[in-house]
């Protein structure tokens, strides 16, 4: 029996009126008798009785109105609770400095709003995680890009922000008192970096390259938390995402060298496949990270 014939039958108790019920539907009123006629043809009953220009319900009518509330209303419950089910995982590729100092809080506003959804953080390389959105392993990815650069044409592309890089030092380090250092005060640095996947390392080198400024890669590591430590001990300076090391800079373990370059400029991005379909985990996620309501990921 189709749940409309019940909201009709409803609706026409409620108002005692098959004009009226017409009107608050916005159907034909020929379309609610035939309804109601259905109904009472489904149970061999009538449902309805005539008494002068009133209409009230049979005795039927009302057994069965107390049974058709009751199915509605299991209906209303049955699609929230459907539609606020999470089952299965999100998978999110993203680079390190991103997994461990910017996505937690994120994660934590989503598993509180979907108590049963899987997350799966996966940090991976720069060239991996393209790699695996348009192959569809990963859900999306969010990772940092220069400024300057286009997105992957095959990819939609959400820029969320712009996200600054600082120079870091011991504290006391000679650059970190003068006003704004120039690429020629690094000359002869000694530099801590990150594997040589990393999209800023590499950026970082090419500027020095191009400008002739000699330096030296003291230390290579997987870990930035390793990178720190070796800052604060005086073995070099490094170039990290400014997420990575606010706490150090604020409690004054780490200093700030004074360096910006035009080249050195990265936004953080997130990257999804244009056939990916968007389930409401997925789009609250976003809408997390890019600060809307509702992002029409359709448009972009």
């Amino acid at each position: 029996m189709d749940l409309t014939y019940f909201r009709t039958f409803r609706e026409v108790a409620k108002r005692a009126s098959f004009t009226r019920a017409a009107e608050e539907l916005g159907y034909a009123q020929s379309s609610v008798t035939m309804q109601i006629q259905k109904l009472e043809r489904e149970y061999g009953v009538p449902l309805f009785e005539r008494y002068g220009k009133q209409l009230r319900l049979t005795p039927p009518g009302e057994a069965l109105l107390k049974l058709a509330v009751q199915m509605l209303g299991l209906y209303d419950q049955s699609k929230e609770a459907i539609a606020n089910q999470v089952s299965g995982a999100i998978a999110i590729g993203t680079i390190d400095s991103l997994a461990a100092y910017y996505l937690p809080p994120y994660l934590q506003q989503l598993r509180q709003r979907y108590p049963g959804l899987g997350i799966q953080l996966l940090p991976d390389s720069e060239a991996a995680l393209v790699a695996k959105v348009k192959e569809g392993e990963y859900d999306v990815a969010l990772l940092l890009e220069r400024t300057r650069s286009q997105a992957d044409p095959a990819l939609r592309c959400i820029t969320v922000r712009e996200e600054p890089l600082v120079l870091v030092a011991p504290p006391g380090h000679p650059l970190t008192g003068i006003t704004a250092a120039a690429l020629g005060d690094l000359e002869g640095c000694e530099l801590i970096v990150s594997e040589g996947s990393c999209l800023y390392r590499s950026t970082f080198e090419k500027v020095l390259k191009e400008s002739g400024i000699a330096y030296r890669i003291g230390f290579e590591l997987g870990s930035l938390e390793a990178i720190k430590h070796c800052v604060m001990n005086g073995l070099g300076i490094a170039l990290l995402p400014q997420i990575a090391v606010e706490e150090e800079l604020r409690r004054g373990s780490l200093a700030m060298i004074p360096f910006e370059h035009p080249e050195i400029r990265f936004q953080l991005r997130l990257l999804l496949h244009p056939k990916k379909w968007m389930s409401q985990t997925l789009l609250a996620f976003i809408n997390m990270l890019t600060g809307q309501e509702s992002l029409d990921v359709t448009e972009i």
